[in-house]
């Protein structure tokens, strides 16, 4: 059985596929999607080579790469993603990357306010599965799909790397994305809606404070997106008016400031539980961002993150995908 976890985000596409019984691979891209008219050509005249090429609806699309790289193109940072463009755009550039033919079993996430959400989770099923035209030369189908709240993925991932008993543990998951901040409460396997929820005050609102602070200080304001891409690449500093500015100072105030307004409305809406969590289990490209602020709200708890957290999700949904 071929399996695919697909999480396509806000900044990153992740993948994990293989066969059932293997050992998953992984992919990461940038989540930028764009019409292939949108995107000029390299001043050294060599090929994109880091471009994908996919089918939406007949139209040729560029996906996989930075937000920034198309021209008059805005980026989806809204609730409607998924039925956006882009979002088909990314999903066929997933499967693609899958190098499969075809899909048993595919597993995808979607924020916890939007899985809870029957008719939103049961449009994107039907969106996923089927026939897909990816290129004008591939086809790929999909036989079956599952969607799950996308902290949950993260939840999987930690236990399978850590060999954890959670059976009798009640576990505050928290999942920090760019669009949005998730968590769930799970207690003997069984979801707590009225616990779980989202916060918008995410990592794209804390690299907006970043940049807001760099500006204070030196002049001018980066995009989202200058500041995305250098955290991404691993680069210690960004230009700013001709100066190396260092990031993770402003990267640190701006969390202190953005933490602590996420961190309310998860204690906010623990109020209906009849008992603390035992464990937070803290997953998502986002983690180091809020690390801090977690750590603080719940000092008498283990506050643990898998390892390569950045795919926690899409192993998660690998690992559902291989257990139906």
């Amino acid at each position: 059985m071929n399996i695919l976890g697909i999480d396509i985000g806000y900044s990153n596409l992740k993948l994990a596929f293989g066969q059932k019984g293997d050992t998953p691979k992984t992919h990461l891209r940038p989540a930028g999607a764009a019409p292939a008219d949108r995107f000029g050509s390299r001043f050294d005249g060599k090929a994109q080579d880091d471009f994908l090429h996919v089918l939406v609806d007949g139209q040729q699309f560029v996906a996989g790469v930075s937000p920034d790289r198309a021209e008059l193109w805005s980026r989806s940072l809204h609730a409607d993603y998924a039925s956006s463009n882009s979002y088909a755009a990314l999903f066929h550039a997933g499967l693609l990357l899958s190098e499969m033919d075809r899909v048993d079993t595919l597993v995808t996430g979607l924020p916890v306010s939007q899985y809870l959400d029957e008719a939103r989770r049961n449009a994107l099923a039907a969106q996923m599965q089927g026939t897909h035209q990816v290129t004008p030369k591939r086809t790929v189908s999909v036989e079956k799909v599952k969607v799950i709240p996308q902290p949950i993925g993260g939840l999987l991932d930690y236990i399978a790397q850590e060999d954890a008993d959670i059976d009798d543990a009640r576990v505050l998951v928290v999942d920090p994305g760019f669009f949005s901040v998730d968590w769930v409460v799970i207690a003997h396997k069984d979801l707590h809606r009225q616990s779980s929820g989202t916060s918008l005050n995410a990592s794209s609102v804390v690299l907006e404070e970043a940049s807001r602070l760099i500006a204070k200080d030196h002049g001018s304001a980066l995009n989202v997106e200058t500041l995305e891409n250098a955290l991404r690449a691993g680069k210690a500093t960004v230009l700013v008016l001709g100066q190396r500015v260092e990031v993770s100072p402003y990267i640190e105030q701006a969390a202190k400031t953005v933490g602590p307004v996420v961190i309310e409305s998860i204690q906010k809406s623990l109020r209906t539980e009849s008992k603390m969590p035992d464990l937070v289990v803290l997953v998502g490209g986002g983690a180091a961002f809020f690390r801090e602020a977690v750590q603080d709200a719940f000092p008498r708890l283990a506050v643990l993150t898998p390892k390569e957290s950045v795919f926690s999700n899409a192993r998660g949904f690998w690992l559902m995908g291989a257990a139906l």
